[in-house]
């Protein structure tokens, strides 16, 4: 996995007239995991988004090293494309991921078009294209929404085989998370 960190430094983020935090510090090294926690509307998405590189900071500074993968609401696949097809698209640019499909449970999906598959499918999905990037650093705004207990203990899988490699997991949930040494930032203690 190539070489990957993560930093924010005194940041602060601003949606229309109101700043929704300020002055948050935090540096992630390889292996590390960071829980993002905090009621809706908080700036959890805004942060990951931020982080991404998809939104400026209002203030403050976000310096990082190696390739992101993101997860949000939205699951960048072709809703009227059947599964297959829509995955077969992102693995030209990132990489196969035939061998996860089975363990997704996405293998007898895949001739579905996307529009149909249900919520925690569809989030499966979005993974499966994760694990496709090969992407030392994860971004996953609220990745247990719509999953089932088997799912959400993959997810949990997942994210620890992926920090035990060496790559970083930045999680935005208020959802528990069940992973050894992960680190949690209250949101609401740098809200303004």
């Amino acid at each position: 996995m190539q070489e990957c960190r993560i930093a924010a430094e005194k940041l602060a983020c601003r949606r229309g007239d109101r700043v929704l935090f300020s002055d948050l510090d935090f540096a992630l090294s390889p292996g590390d995991a960071l829980q993002i926690v905090g009621s809706n509307g908080i700036g959890k998405s805004s942060l990951l988004r931020i982080l991404a590189g998809l939104m400026r900071p209002f203030m403050g500074h976000v310096s990082r090293a190696g390739a992101i993968g993101l997860i949000d609401e939205r699951a960048a696949l072709d809703p009227d494309l059947p599964l297959g097809k829509a995955l077969a698209l992102w693995q030209r640019i990132d990489g196969p991921v035939d061998n996860e499909l089975a363990r997704l449970g996405l293998a007898g999906l895949l001739d579905v078009p996307v529009r149909y598959l249900s919520t925690g499918q569809t989030k499966r999905a979005a993974l499966a294209r994760l694990l496709g990037q090969g992407a030392p650093v994860w971004l996953l705004d609220e990745p247990l929404n719509g999953l089932d207990t088997d799912a959400v203990d993959l997810v949990a899988t997942l994210v620890a085989e992926h920090c035990r490699a060496g790559g970083i997991c930045v999680i935005a949930s208020h959802q528990p998370f069940d992973l050894p040494g992960l680190q949690r930032l209250a949101l609401m203690d740098f809200a303004v």
